[in-house]
C-alpha cells in the first residue's frame, strides 16, 4: 500500500528487528510482529509477549520528536495513575540509528480486541464504560495547566483553513455543500468553562475491548487539558443515536458542549475521507460514519 504521509519514515520488520536487537539487546531473541493497524502515526510491532515498539511515520527532526516523546511519556504516566482502564506503560526510548532516523519508543503491551466504528454502535454496557473512561479522565487536576498545543481541543475557527482544504479536496466524494453550512454554524458554537483533563483521540483504534467491555485505551501521549467537549468525539466515532444519550446523560453534557463534541468529530472526520481514501481505507470508511451519524442527528445535523 502507498505511503500515507508526504516524505513518511520507512520501517519494517527487518529494520525493526535489527533496532531493537542493537539498543535493547534483552529483546534480541523475542519474536517481532508488525501489528496491522488503521493508525496513521506510527508502525507498530509487538515484541514478545509483553511489549510494544512504536516507530513514527511522519518525519521530524530528531531533536523535536525526542522532545515530543519526552511529554509523551509524562503524559502516559499520568494518565496511568488515574485512569479507569488500562493503559500501556513506557518503558524506553530508541535513539535514532543507521536503519531508522529518528527516536522510537518501547511501552507495555495490553492484550484486547481493538474497537471499530461498527462493531460497539449499539452496545449499552461499552457506551456506559466509555462515558465512564471520560470521567474519569475529567476528574484529573489540571494544576492550572490549559491547552497550549496544535490540533484539536482549543479554538475551534483556528481550523478554518484546514477545513477549507478539506471541502476543496473532497468535491467528489461528499456533499460539500452541505457540509461547509454545517461547519459555518458549528465553529460558531461558543466555549464556556474551564479546560478539563482529555485523552485526545477517542478515536476506536485507540479503544481495546473484550466482549462488551472497555479494557483499555491506546495512544496516551497527548493526554492533557483541553476544551471538555474534546474526547465526547467518541460519540460520534463509535456510538449509535441511543448509545450516545446513555454517553451524554452520564457526563451531563448541556446542548453546547455536546454540539462541540460533534464539531470535533466534525473536524476530524472530514479529514479523514479525503486524506486516507486511498492509503488507508478503514480510516477513511471511519470518517464516513462518523460524519453521517453527525448529518442524521435531529439536534445538530438537520440545522445545516
Amino acid at each position: 500500500m502507498a505511503a500515507m504521509h508526504e516524505g513518511q519514515v520507512h520501517i519494517d520488520a527487518d529494520i525493526a528487528r535489527e533496532t531493537i536487537a542493537e539498543q535493547f539487546p534483552e529483546y534480541r531473541f523475542e519474536p517481532i510482529i508488525p501489528i496491522a493497524s488503521i493508525g496513521t502515526d506510527n508502525a507498530i510491532f509487538r515484541v514478545g509477549s509483553g511489549v510494544s515498539a512504536r516507530f513514527p511515520l511522519r518525519p521530524m527532526a530528531a531533536s523535536i520528536y525526542a522532545e515530543k516523546l519526552g511529554r509523551e511519556v509524562a503524559a502516559m504516566e499520568e494518565l496511568a495513575v488515574h485512569c479507569a482502564v488500562a493503559t500501556p506503560r513506557p518503558i524506553a526510548i530508541g535513539s535514532p540509528g543507521p536503519l531508522f532516523p529518528m527516536p522510537w519508543s518501547l511501552q507495555s503491551w495490553i492484550e484486547g480486541n481493538v474497537a471499530t466504528h461498527e462493531s460497539h454502535a449499539a452496545s449499552d454496557t461499552f457506551a456506559l464504560g466509555l462515558a465512564n473512561l471520560i470521567a474519569s479522565m475529567r476528574a484529573v487536576d489540571t494544576r492550572g495547566r490549559r491547552f497550549d498545543r496544535p490540533g484539536r481541543g482549543g479554538h475551534l475557527p483556528d481550523h478554518d483553513a484546514w477545513m477549507s482544504t478539506c471541502f476543496d479536496k473532497s468535491r467528489d466524494l461528499l456533499d460539500v455543500d452541505r457540509l461547509s453550512n454545517l461547519w459555518g454554524r458549528l465553529r460558531e458554537l461558543p466555549r464556556f468553562g474551564a479546560d478539563l483533563m482529555n485523552h485526545g483521540d477517542l478515536i476506536p483504534a485507540n479503544l481495546l475491548v473484550r466482549g462488551e467491555q472497555l479494557i483499555g485505551i491506546l495512544d496516551c501521549g497527548g493526554f492533557g487539558p483541553a476544551d471538555p467537549a474534546l474526547d465526547l468525539v467518541a460519540g460520534w466515532h463509535l456510538l449509535d443515536r441511543d448509545r450516545r444519550e446513555i454517553l451524554r446523560a452520564r457526563l451531563g453534557a448541556d446542548d453546547v458542549e455536546w454540539q462541540r463534541g460533534a464539531a470535533w468529530a466534525f473536524q476530524q472526520a472530514m479529514g479523514l475521507v479525503w486524506y486516507y481514501r486511498l492509503t488507508n481505507p478503514a480510516m477513511s470508511a471511519l470518517g464516513r460514519s462518523t460524519l453521517d451519524r453527525i448529518l442524521e442527528d435531529g439536534e445538530i445535523g438537520s440545522s445545516s
